[in-house]
């Protein structure tokens, strides 16, 4: 197995697969931008996602994380949820190249005119799956994870390790 890093990239290289550790608070991370299909068709790689609330005790200056959730995602399915079930939309409206370029035009999908137009193409031909992230662009993306966290129907490609219960 080779070792992993977060400073140089994926932490179980191997696998295809990084962690993420956030809290119910506001679950959310970053990571590094490559490309404007990564929002469309999945980070490239798989994730871990790890989901905790802290107890702060101030008297004895100590902390306590508790894990709430932990939820592995397909590289599939790590694409931006309203991007992918909008464009998904557009194609099963019978939409044409046009009609996807003027989508990714209008949700600011980083890119020239003729990278948009390429990837509609790309997107005509092969649509994507449905995302379970929020994207948000930025000179890297924030990864935002409450819709995993949330998700209450089986998914495939989302596997669930521990179940989040928002009740406890």
């Amino acid at each position: 197995m080779m070792a992993g890093s977060s400073a140089k990239g994926l932490d179980l290289p191997s696998v295809d697969t990084d962690i993420k550790v956030t809290s119910v608070v506001q679950p959310q991370s970053s990571c590094p931008y490559r490309d404007s299909k990564q929002k469309i068709y999945g980070l490239g790689y798989n994730l871990i996602v790890f989901v905790y609330i802290k107890e702060d005790d101030t008297k004895q200056k100590k902390g306590k994380l508790n894990f709430l959730s932990c939820t592995f995602v397909e590289s599939s399915r790590t694409a931006d949820y309203q991007t992918t079930t909008g464009l998904r939309a557009i194609i099963a409206n019978n939409g044409n190249e046009d009609d996807i370029f003027a989508f990714l035009s209008d949700h600011k999908i980083p890119g020239d005119d003729v990278t948009l137009m390429n990837m509609a193409h790309e997107i005509l031909k092969s649509p994507p799956k449905i995302g379970y992230l929020t994207i948000s662009n930025a000179l890297q993306w924030r990864l935002q994870y409450s819709r995993i966290v949330a998700l209450d129907e089986t998914v495939d490609g989302i596997t669930p390790i521990v179940k989040y219960n928002a009740k406890n």
